[in-house]
């Protein structure tokens, strides 16, 4: 059974089938406006966004990636980076949750049976969500699982306990990462109301703090074999799975950015004093502020740039990928993520040097830019991005393939 009182969301969903690149973004622009308004809110209060993610799942957002063979409108992944980006301008943590979703989605495409994908596919363009129970807090490191799969009878049991288990509170379906007895990773999807699976809003962090990514306890939760997803061939082959994955991490840090910039020049115009020794009558003609506003926005635009390369690259892999392909797409993805990082980190601290002591007032809640942007970058750390591609550019090294490269 499920813990504590569940949010109520809606159990039997019924989505739009968005159809093209165009009508996705043109939709997530529409919805951004609507997240936006009371994001500042939501985070002072920790207001879980559960109507906000019906309304975006209910729009088709959550099943863009789908294969037109199976009824979607297979979008561009970098159609994909723009419309997460897009979102999470207005609320990062929404922005966040289909991350783990989206996924799972091509961990299906690219390792599930026939059958599998069929009924997956159709559940997500019904509106149906998928809630990662992936990450575990106390194993060795973050590519090594506890969590079990083991079979039983006609179907399989899974046991283990995971930690960030992002989306998977508003979730009617959790994607449980476990290992077989032969020491494979599956995903194993079950119900969110399945008998021994226990999923508790436990996450106390000081950014993304509406993302709920808690607990989930799984005690012998029994998996129906179209559930089982033989997800470790997306590694030991060559695919688009950890491409896919990190792209969406890039664009939520993309958003975050463009959102403190728009934000700083926001409050630069209208309520930044110039400084004492500039000689101006407005803080917007502060020749030094205009300066760090035009780097700010070159180095968004350069970030967008190689965000979106690396989407159309994603593109060019989904249906012949090899190993060198998939390195020198992997290599571009990462590119982005450094970018995306170091803007998101740098835009969101600017915007209180250049707001000034009167942008920290809690009125305001622009501290939670920079705590959004300081949690979310933890998320899988640059600083083996760039020797992953360093070691590719001087050594001819491809960089490892799993999810967080």
């Amino acid at each position: 059974m499920t813990s504590e009182p569940q949010p109520s969301f809606e159990l039997n969903p019924s989505a739009h089938v968005i159809k093209s690149d165009e009508e996705a973004i043109a939709l997530a622009r529409a919805l951004a406006a609507e997240f936006a308004a009371e994001a500042a809110e939501r985070d002072r209060t920790r207001r879980l966004p559960v109507q906000e993610l019906d309304r975006f799942s209910g729009k088709g957002l959550w099943a863009i990636t789908v294969p037109r063979a199976y009824g979607g409108a297979e979008v561009s992944f970098a159609t994909l980076a723009e419309v997460i980006k897009i979102i999470s301008a207005a609320d990062p943590s929404i922005g966040q949750m289909p991350q783990n979703h989206l996924a799972a989605l091509d961990a299906i495409r690219a390792t599930a049976s026939e059958a599998q994908k069929k009924w997956w596919f159709s559940r997500v363009l019904k509106g149906y969500r998928l809630g990662n129970a992936f990450s575990e807090a106390k194993s060795r490191h973050v590519g090594a699982f506890e969590t079990t799969l083991t079979p039983d009878g006609d179907g399989f049991v899974v046991k283990g306990e995971k930690f960030y288990a992002t989306g998977a509170l508003f979730a009617h379906y959790i994607h449980i990462g476990a290992v077989s007895p032969e020491g494979k990773v599956h995903l194993a999807i079950v119900p969110r109301d399945a008998p021994g699976l226990t999923i508790i809003d436990s996450w106390s962090s000081f950014g993304q703090r509406t993302t709920a990514s808690g607990n989930v306890r799984i005690d012998n939760v029994r998996v129906d074999p179209l559930g089982v997803i033989p997800a470790y061939l997306g590694g030991e082959n060559p695919s688009s799975n950890g491409s896919v994955s990190q792209i969406i991490q890039a664009a939520v840090d993309a958003g975050i950015a463009r959102a403190a910039i728009e934000e700083t020049i926001r409050f630069v115009r209208k309520h930044t004093r110039p400084w004492i020794d500039s000689g101006q009558e407005h803080g917007h003609e502060d020749v030094f502020s205009i300066s760090q506003i035009g780097d700010l926005e070159i180095k968004l635009h350069a970030a967008e740039a190689v965000l979106t390369r690396a989407g159309k690259a994603i593109d060019s892999i989904i249906r012949h990928p090899t190993d060198d392909t998939v390195a020198e797409v992997s290599v571009k993805v990462a590119e982005a993520k450094v970018l995306t990082t170091e803007i998101a980190i740098l835009a969101t601290n600017k915007l209180h040097e250049l707001g000034g002591t009167r942008s920290t007032l809690a009125e305001h809640n622009f501290d939670r830019h920079w705590r959004n942007a300081r949690t979310h970058t933890l998320h899988d750390p640059v600083r083996w991005k760039y020797f992953h591609i360093g070691n590719y550019a001087l050594n001819g090294v491809n960089p490892p393939r799993h999810a967080w490269n």
